[in-house]
């Protein structure tokens, strides 16, 4: 009897064990995203001339705050506070994606250039190497998406163009998706910032 009792009793703690388990939540991936095609050829800005070679660009180099150098999402929820959201994750590492949409978005603005990313980038004396300082990735669900980020474009001769870009990106619905497009258009201006540096300093 009393091995039966001790039986039931460990029964009934694996049967909620298992119930405990199929009901936790499961975490949701998320991905930025480049500009979209139609948004680069109503760009205001001319797009550069290119010649023979093409245009070289080059991501040099990516840092982003470690407070939001990690998986799960950061999330304002106040002057002082933030939170993390261990159900809401980027799908690949935060600087490999800013480093990928960069890429795609230059592209984009500057027809005919060959853009390299981040940790991809051969080694070209005549690219412009653009370094890229995340000071701030800030995120608050349902309403904005903030960055500020300093940068500077050193061309293959003449001094460094440097910049600061400060977006703020309304969120249009209170998921995570609107969050993620917002922070997508923020890049999107950034990326429109650099693309002038470059025809800046193409033009000296």
């Amino acid at each position: 009897m009393r091995f039966l009792n001790v039986a039931a009793v460990l029964i009934a703690m694996m049967s909620m064990l298992a119930g405990g388990c199929s009901t936790s939540p499961r975490a949701s991936f998320y991905t930025l995203s480049p500009m979209a095609p139609s948004a680069s050829s109503s760009s205001e800005s001319a797009p550069v001339a290119v010649q023979p070679p093409p245009l070289r660009v080059m991501i040099d180099a990516i840092t982003v705050p470690e407070l939001v150098e990690r998986p799960q999402f950061v999330l304002r929820t106040g002057a002082t506070q933030v939170t993390i959201d261990e159900f809401a994750r980027w799908a690949d590492p935060l600087r490999s994606q800013i480093s990928r949409v960069l890429a795609a978005n230059l592209s984009q603005l500057l027809p005919g250039a060959l853009v390299s990313g981040y940790a991809q980038a051969p080694d070209s004396p005549d690219a412009y190497r653009v370094r890229i300082d995340v000071q701030s990735f800030e995120s608050a669900p349902g309403e904005m998406a903030t960055i500020a980020v300093l940068w500077s474009v050193r061309p293959p001769k003449g001094a460094a163009v440097t910049g600061r870009t400060i977006a703020h990106e309304p969120v249009s619905a209170a998921g995570y998706d609107a969050l993620v497009d917002a922070h997508s258009r923020a890049l999107a201006k950034l990326s429109g910032d650099i693309a002038d540096a470059i025809r800046l300093a193409a033009r000296q």
